[in-house]
């Protein structure tokens, strides 16, 4: 148990940075945020290291399974910031390759949560595929190694959810 602490512990540190970097591109696309990405971090960290079942197996699960937190802390955010109820309005959220060209507010950011949840039911690949790229920052090659596929289908599922969430998001979620 103490060695799987001190692991956990080393991982975290060593993408510490990165995890920061990533919540700052992610957290930068809503102008509304109350978090800041250290805070997004640490948060995180706390719900990964509170967790009695979280085994570090690889940087990149870790970056994984950290980003699914991240995921889960801004749409508890956006819902206490007093976001409109899902379908108020049009949500546009940027599915670009760079986390940086997004803008996303608490409306779309719950949208994006409520269409990735029923992807989820569909297509469970897919939508963790988009959880790691857009909530994790990781690149094709990373995502195809974490996932066990090649890059193609990585490529080919990017391009499906992509064309999917636009479509439900468009819907009015």
């Amino acid at each position: 148990m103490a060695d799987d602490r001190r692991e956990l512990d080393e991982l975290f540190s060593v993408a510490y940075e990165e995890l920061r970097r990533l919540a700052g591109a992610v957290r930068r696309g809503d102008p509304s945020a109350t978090i800041t990405p250290t805070v997004l971090v640490n948060e995180a960290w706390i719900k990964l290291a509170n967790s009695p079942t979280f085994r570090a197996t690889s940087r990149l699960h870790f970056k994984r399974i950290a980003a699914r937190a991240m995921r889960q802390i801004l749409i508890d955010a956006a819902r206490r910031r007093g976001a409109d109820k899902r379908g108020a309005g049009l949500a546009v959220v940027t599915f670009d390759d760079s986390l940086e060209a997004s803008t996303t507010t608490a409306d779309e950011l719950l949208a994006l949560d409520a269409a990735l949840e029923d992807l989820a039911r569909m297509h469970p690949r897919q939508a963790q595929m988009v959880e790691s790229r857009f909530f994790g920052g990781l690149d094709v090659a990373e995502t195809a190694d974490l996932m066990g596929v090649s890059e193609a289908t990585i490529l080919r599922d990017w391009r499906a959810a992509k064309a999917w969430l636009a479509q439900e998001l468009q819907r009015g979620r």
